[in-house]
């Protein structure tokens, strides 16, 4: 792939050789059934793997179990083995299946019935299952496989209907169990609690066998997930084929420059389109993981082109998959694939999980997953049978990928991640109490599984609202109509918006209500299968967004003003000057237009809209500094800062926002404000959020622009490049001094290992010189350990600070940067200081606010050696910048936000954190 490129422009920052592993085997089990066993045998299955007949034993024995190995290890196995051996000798037993994806329980499904095991009746029950075979399955299906949602609108909801399945359920298989995180994993883990309080009811106790991905403390998360102690099998015995990982990054464009001159670099889904096409070139059976929905389908569609131009019969041996997409069309390229017709495809991570595509070549991860978790996962699609792979991962433009791809041991010898979810969440635990009630009557003993003292006060506002009625018996549901219809378990606040053509009444696809006014507001522009559409007409009530057939040459970014504001502080630490703290805000947002952009990132024109205002009360972890510490020991009498009112922030699709008071700026970026669920986020795990900034004057309500993107800009002063040591233990800044370090579960590490060895200077003493090699950043005198920055300065600063702390907090919790969103602002009414949020993209929070709030150390320091790396001379897309900030990535100050976060780590350091 980097044959004929010139050494000095070779993208690759690192090659690791990961070495292949011999398996390790284990006979069959005395209680396996002889005919399932001669089937396995009869499919390439000699004998089980080690961890495959030891979790499957767990199994058949009554223990609940998970079982959490590497990509390619015969998960699959483990609850094969033990279902379908009962089923096979005849007990009167059910089974349920749950998948995350369809497309998952799709390929389980035809793995079981490719066995043709005599007395086994598998099935699918999910949205794809026509009306007509739905009771045939509710009749006669013994092992039913399904996913989350059907599971909680079709089956617990009408369970009167599945009295006789329920009655027989043995097993209950809880397929890629690490998937389930943030408030998706909450609504699942409160699921499977009133499965169980269902299956209890008919007098069945099922057996929950997990399987999960390599992930740290499986059983405590097996357990939180499910409500009973489970067992954690965690030694895998597969073989597993030699893999060498590429880091990538892409070149500097020299014809090209960004916003205010800075360089930018090829996009990460441009290089990832011209590697698949390499790799389909020499014939490697290839995937391509894109982040967005959009971005894959360009990527096939840049692939197909280049293909073209080669030998125009490659072209059509690659293609987009990505949810959205109708059944008939997902199945059929779910079949081309497993054929080998297809040779390469661009994915969004609807492919990420368990499918058995066996036989492919190679991984090409466009963009940093999210977590260690998902990362592996993707790669782990190569080499499936043992072979050996490749894996290429291409940098995007933003500080973590660029971070990462510059210290490969924080992507290659990190642990992997514990998921985060939190069922105590009001905002999860409300819809899923009033769904519960709804389906039997809720007694006080039953309240334990449900969080106890929470869930009884949840019940008791409920009750208030006369949802329900509270008997001396237990509470009861009061309505003839279900909740379940109303409840959206992934967090996207209801039923799907169908994406239609106008003129043929087609139905296209769907996006989720969360995005939809960022995804497909009146002008935007649609991508489907390669195809390019205008939206015309948005109708949120009527859940409907009708398009037109176009191929403009430009694309859309939405605007959007918001605002931010301090409900409670739960926790709050000072350090002499800096305080950080957790606690609840409410952010408010609304869509107010669109940038028309070319693809050179010229705007063409604005376009305003009238979208209404959405609203989210969640988590936040903040820190406050004095202005003591931000500005000069004398600052100009001129400069001093305002005390107008709190500003709000427009954003440009969801990101950067800066709003002026008396000079005092207010920045918000990546935020979702959705009150649903993330910035525009699909159901695969597309993005559309962004940045915003925008001014404010002389105390009035300012705004924040806001671009579907989302960077963080920082401006550095700083000689002493630390080497930082992700998730190590305790770390060495600057100083010589020992900075107690945290894992990366926010956890005290231990293993001592050193940051930063070559300047003597304290942390943020702007004293030091940045990697371009310019000087201090300070002016006037300056509080010793302070920043040294002057009032203009501070705006900008933390505005570049707050971009890079967003960026880099996926290191420390297991979120997508578009979980999450923050507002940076040089003074807040609720603070009365100099602020920077970043909160949770979720009612209630997701965890991740939390994680951030453990991990403050180990998080800044990685910020800040991510601004510090860069040789950019002002701020650009790696370190600070946001390509789609609204506000034209104004305020920027990337040597002031090293200044800054040093003046934080100095504060925190000196006060013993």
């Amino acid at each position: 792939m980097t044959a004929g490129i010139p050494a000095r422009e070779d993208p690759i920052t690192h090659v690791a050789d990961l070495p292949g592993r011999a398996a390790r085997f284990s006979p069959w089990p005395s209680w396996a059934d002889p005919a399932v066993v001669n089937a396995l045998r009869d499919c390439g299955v000699p004998s089980p793997w080690a961890h495959q007949a030891e979790a499957a034993s767990h199994a058949y024995e009554g223990r609940h179990v998970v079982i959490s190995t590497g990509t390619a290890s015969g998960k699959s196995l483990a609850y094969q083995l033990p279902v379908l051996s009962r089923l096979a000798a005849g007990e009167k037993t059910t089974a349920l299946y749950l998948s995350p994806t369809k497309a998952l329980g799709a390929d389980q499904l035809r793995s079981v019935s490719s066995l043709d095991v005599s007395g086994v009746r598998a099935a699918a029950f999910d949205g794809d299952t026509p009306m007509v075979e739905r009771d045939w399955v509710r009749a006669h299906a013994n092992w039913v496989f399904t996913n989350p949602d059907m599971l909680h609108r079709g089956i617990l909801s009408a369970h009167g209907r599945w009295a006789p399945f329920f009655r027989r359920l043995g097993c209950v298989v809880v397929d890629e169990c690490h998937s389930y995180r943030g408030v998706f994993g909450s609504h699942v883990a409160l699921l499977l609690r009133r499965l169980r309080r269902v299956a209890e009811h008919y007098g069945a106790s099922p057996v929950f066998v997990l399987a999960s991905a390599t992930t740290a403390s499986p059983a405590s998360f097996a357990s939180r997930l499910t409500g009973v102690p489970c067992v954690a099998v965690t030694d895998d015995a597969s073989p597993r084929g030699a893999r060498t990982v590429a880091l990538w990054e892409p070149p500097l464009l020299e014809e090209l420059t960004g916003e205010n001159g800075a360089p930018v670099r090829r996009s990460a889904g441009a290089e990832a389109s011209r590697i698949l096409a390499d790799l389909v070139v020499e014939g490697a059976r290839s995937l391509a993981f894109i982040r967005s929905r959009r971005g894959a389908e360009l990527a096939a569609l840049g692939a197909r082109r280049i293909l073209s131009e080669v030998d125009p019969r490659l072209a059509g041996t690659v293609a987009a998959y990505r949810s959205g997409y109708l059944p008939e069309e997902r199945r059929a390229l779910e079949a081309a694939l497993l054929s080998g017709r297809l040779l390469g495809v661009a994915t969004t991570n609807a492919l990420e999980l368990g499918v058995d595509i066996a036989g492919l070549d190679a991984v090409v991860l466009a963009g940093y997953p999210g977590t260690l978790a998902s990362f592996w996962q993707q790669a782990g699609r190569a080499g499936r049978s043992g072979d050996s792979a490749l894996v290429v991962f291409v940098a995007r433009d933003d500080p973590l990928d660029t971070y990462l791809v510059h210290h490969p041991a924080a992507l290659l010898e990190r642990p992997v991640e514990s998921a985060v979810l939190d069922p105590s969440n009001p905002y999860v635990l409300a819809p899923q109490l009033a769904c519960a009630v709804a389906e039997l009557p809720l007694t006080v003993p039953e309240l334990e599984m449900f969080g106890g003292a929470a869930a009884q006060a949840v019940l008791t506002e409920l009750a208030e609202q006369k949802l329900l009625r509270r008997r001396s018996s237990g509470w009861y549901w009061t309505s003839r109509d279900r909740p379940h219809a109303d409840v959206g378990i992934r967090g996207t606040g209801g039923e799907q918006i169908a994406v239609v053509e106008s003129d043929s009444g087609r139905m296209l696809g769907t996006v989720d209500p969360g995005s939809a006014c960022f995804a497909v507001h009146p002008g935007a522009v649609y991508l489907h299968q390669g195809s390019s559409y205008v939206v015309d007409e948005l109708d949120l009530e009527q859940g409907l967004a009708l398009v037109h057939a176009e191929n403009p040459d430009w694309t859309t970014t939405p605007r959007e003003i918001v605002d931010i504001s301090v409900l409670s502080t739960q926790e709050k630490q000072d350090f002499g000057g800096v305080s950080i703290c957790l606690g609840e805000v409410a952010v408010t947002s609304q869509v107010v237009g669109y940038l028309r952009r070319r693809p050179s990132g010229e705007v063409l024109d604005s376009t305003p809209l009238d979208l209404p205002e959405q609203s989210l009360h969640t988590r936040a972890v903040w820190y406050t500094i004095s202005s003591h510490l931000l500005g000069p020991s004398e600052p100009p009498r001129a400069a001093a800062l305002g005390s107008g009112d709190r500003g709000a922030a427009e954003r440009d699709s969801g990101g950067d926002g800066v709003a002026d008071q008396n000079s005092g700026y207010r920045v918000a970026d990546d935020q979702d404000l959705s009150g649903r669920g993330p910035i525009g986020r699909g159901a695969d795990g597309e993005n559309s959020s962004g940045r915003d900034s925008a001014e404010r004057h002389s105390g009035d309500r300012g705004s924040i622009t806001r671009d579907s993107a989302g960077h963080k800009a920082a401006v550095r002063d700083s000689a002493d490049r630390e080497n930082v040591v992700v998730g190590g233990g305790p770390v060495m800044v600057g100083s010589g001094e020992v900075v107690r370090g945290f894992g990366a579960d926010g956890e005290a590490g231990t293993g001592g290992h050193r940051v930063g060895t070559e300047s003597a200077g304290t942390v943020g003493t702007g004293e030091e010189t940045l990697a371009n090699g310019r000087g201090p950043v300070h002016e006037g005198g300056r509080t010793p350990g302070g920043a040294g920055l002057v009032p203009a300065r501070v705006p900008g600063a933390l505005h570049a600070a707050e971009h890079a702390a967003i960026g880099l907090l996926p290191l420390f919790a297991t979120c997508d940067r578009w979980d999450i969103g923050g507002v940076s602002t040089a003074w807040h009414e609720d603070t009365g200081e100099a602020t920077v949020f970043v909160h949770d993209g979720h009612p209630g929070g997701a965890g991740f606010a939390e994680r951030g709030y453990a991990a403050i150390v180990p998080w800044l320091v990685a910020t800040r050696e991510a601004i510090v790396s860069c040789e950019c001379p002002t701020g650009c897309p790696s370190c600070v910048q946001s390509p789609k900030c609204g506000n034209g990535n104004e305020p920027l100050d990337k040597a002031g936000a090293v200044a800054v976060l040093g003046t934080v780590l100095g504060a925190l350091r000196q006060h013993g954190a």
